[in-house]
């Protein structure tokens, strides 16, 4: 059962528009909506967890993974710096 509700204002032109979708594949204004903003939103994070590589791209993204890293002056003068709970003394 469906208890969160959603609200949101609609241009009179959007909401015809949107009825007209949904009655043309037989559901209402409300299952249309939640289902089109669903499928976006799943969209959005699936963009942001997966994406596609052929075959030769795959095989340099995994060459940059497996390659050693090159020099990182900065992170070697933040690994240098004593912490400041650490006073020294061990």
């Amino acid at each position: 059962m469906r208890d969160a509700a959603i609200n949101l204002r609609a241009l009179p032109e959007q909401r015809d528009l949107i009825d007209y979708a949904a009655n043309l594949l037989g559901k209402n204004r409300s299952d249309f909506m939640l289902e089109a903003a669903c499928e976006r939103a799943q969209s959005v994070v699936l963009d942001q967890v997966f994406f596609s590589l052929d075959a030769e791209r795959l095989k340099q993204f995994n060459a940059t993974l497996d390659a050693p890293p090159g020099p990182n002056p900065g992170l070697e003068r933040l690994m240098a710096v004593q912490a400041p709970w650490n006073d020294g003394a061990a």
